[in-house]
């Protein structure tokens, strides 16, 4: 049976337009399949840091312009990315942005999609796998699981002037929030944890930090919310990161699935003590 959709089922990026995409959190096999149509189609892309060369090797027949931002790097001005995007769009480019994870979470995409509507800029947006779902679940981390939590909360481990974001709530975060993942926290997570820690939070509480994610150089840190500080120093881990803090780390025992790909089968199938989950109905 043939399956492949009719070409005209298919969006078609047009002069003019600027369709802001998420390139998922570095494997490039979780690219949507919308993503990888822009990509054949686009004049322009301009990219991330996050985004993998190869996934640029889709769109072979444009232009790549390079608009990387890292924390304590030098790095393009948010606001002459967005009017760049502008100009080449005025300039009749089909252009394509194309940033890690999902444009929509912790991407200044919704900045960038604004910038063009203020300027009669037409835009479409492409949803990606956010790091924070996609890179954990590489880990053999699930975000939420019947037996660990009913909530999960994102947040962003640093404000627009990259100091520790003031304007959350850590206290209520901690006391509300099963399963926090902190996006771009590494810098900053002595203070974080801390301010977990005096919400009541325990200190052995599990945490993972997971670099890289999803690309051949991610590691996973292991350790604990009273010393992952002290842990990230001495394993001199670097950023991009992925933290994770709550029972939901424990069940990368049995979940770990890339190490079961090599033969490294899990000796604790029941790391939460519950004894054999209930049949899914």
């Amino acid at each position: 049976m043939n399956t492949r959709l009719p070409s005209q089922d298919w969006p078609t990026l047009e002069p003019g337009w600027v369709w802001l995409c998420g390139a998922g959190p570095g494997d490039p096999g979780l690219l949507t399949l919308h993503a990888l149509n822009a990509l054949r189609q686009a004049d322009v892309v301009i990219y991330d840091a996050l985004v993998q060369e190869t996934i640029l090797d889709w769109a072979s027949q444009a232009e790549h312009i390079y608009a990387g931002k890292r924390g304590g790097k030098p790095s393009a001005n948010q606001r002459d990315i967005s009017l760049r995007l502008v100009d080449l769009a005025r300039a009749g480019k089909r252009v394509l942005r194309l940033k890690g994870g999902d444009p929509f979470v912790f991407g200044r995409g919704g900045e960038e999609a604004q910038t063009l509507v203020q300027h009669g800029i037409p835009i479409r947006i492409i949803p990606g796998i956010s790091a924070g779902i996609g890179g954990l679940a590489y880990a053999g981390i699930p975000v939420t699981h019947r037996d660990v939590n009913q909530s999960v909360t994102f947040v962003t481990g640093h404000d627009q002037s990259g100091n520790a974001t003031s304007s959350l709530n850590w206290a209520a975060i901690g006391k509300g929030s099963q399963v926090i993942v902190i996006y771009m926290g590494m810098k900053h997570i002595g203070q974080i944890s801390a301010s977990l820690i005096a919400a009541g939070r325990s200190i052995s509480e599990p945490v993972a930090v997971v670099t890289s994610a999803t690309t051949d150089q991610q590691n996973v840190l292991e350790t604990t919310l009273g010393t992952v500080e002290a842990d990230i120093l001495k394993a001199g881990v670097e950023p991009p990161s992925i933290i994770c803090i709550g029972q939901a780390v424990r069940m990368r025992d049995v979940l770990n699935w890339q190490a079961q790909a090599v033969g490294i089968m899990p000796t604790n199938l029941d790391p939460l003590g519950r004894g054999r989950p209930a049949e899914t109905a």
